[in-house]
C-alpha cells in the first residue's frame, strides 16, 4: 500500500469532487482501488442525482463485473424512492421507479442509462469490480 497513507494502509480518507455531468449539481465521493488501494480490485463513485439527463448514451460492455445501486435520496427512507430511470439491459429496456440493485456481469450489454424523472433526489452508486470506474463518455446533452 501507499506510504502516505496517514490511517494506514486499509483505509484512505476521501475527498469530494465535482461531476462530469453539469445535471449532477452536488459533490460526488469516489474511489478507485488502482489509485487508492495499491491495485484493488474495486471502485466505487456516489452521485446525488436531482434532475432528469442522459447518463449513458450507448450500449456498451465492460470486461468486468457492474452493481450499480438506485436509492431514494432521503437517507432516512431509502426505500422512497420518486423517480424513473430507463435502463437497457442486453437490449432490453428496463424501468427503474424503486429503490434496486443492478447487477451487470462482464460481457453484458447495458445502456443507455436515461434519468427520465426525478421528482425527490436519487442516490446513485456505481461499483465496478475493477482497479478503475466505468466511466463512458458523456452525451452532448449532458456536458
Amino acid at each position: 500500500m501507499a506510504e502516505n497513507k496517514k490511517h494506514g494502509e486499509y483505509i484512505t480518507e476521501l475527498g469530494t469532487l465535482k461531476s462530469m455531468y453539469k445535471q449532477v449539481i452536488a459533490d460526488q465521493v469516489a474511489v478507485a482501488g488502482g489509485r487508492d488501494f495499491d491495485g484493488a480490485n474495486f471502485s466505487l463513485g456516489w452521485s446525488y442525482l436531482t434532475e432528469p439527463f442522459l447518463m449513458v448514451g450507448d450500449a456498451h460492455t465492460h470486461d468486468f463485473d457492474q452493481i450499480i445501486f438506485f436509492l431514494g435520496g432521503d437517507p432516512n427512507n431509502i426505500s422512497e424512492f420518486g423517480a424513473e430511470v430507463e435502463m437497457h439491459l442486453d437490449n432490453k429496456k428496463q424501468v427503474i421507479n424503486y429503490t434496486s440493485c443492478v447487477y451487470i456481469p462482464a460481457g453484458l450489454s447495458h445502456g443507455p442509462l436515461d434519468v427520465k424523472i426525478v421528482n425527490k433526489p436519487v442516490m446513485f452508486i456505481d461499483i465496478t469490480l475493477s482497479p478503475g470506474h466505468s466511466i463512458r463518455p458523456v452525451p452532448p446533452a449532458s456536458k
